[in-house]
């Protein structure tokens, strides 16, 4: 079994655009969705405790239309907005229409 090495997260602040290409390299299927095992492969990758817990929480806030993934901006802009809220991470540059 081959292991992929993934770019960390920027430290201290991260741009909407640094945030959404580190989010988009655990992208498995290439389909420019993120599904709940995806995003908790990231979270996974940040060391955090409750990783798949963290990953069905930031899934359901952001999946506005329930098809069981992150994809849009919408959906990705709600997504931010969990990371920093309950994960601790400081995204900058997020303008109003990211809420």
């Amino acid at each position: 079994m081959a292991f992929r090495r993934y770019r960390a997260l920027p430290q201290g602040e991260v741009t909407v655009e640094e945030f959404r290409a580190w989010l988009g390299q655990f992208d498995a299927d290439g389909d420019g969705r993120i599904s709940r095992d995806e995003l908790q492969r990231a979270l996974r990758s940040l060391n955090l405790w409750f990783a798949w817990w963290k990953a069905r929480a930031g899934v359901r806030a952001a999946d506005a239309n329930r098809d069981g993934a992150v994809a849009g901006d919408d959906e990705v802009a709600t997504l931010f907005a969990f990371a920093q809220r309950h994960l601790n991470v400081k995204i900058a540059e997020l303008g109003a229409s990211y809420y």
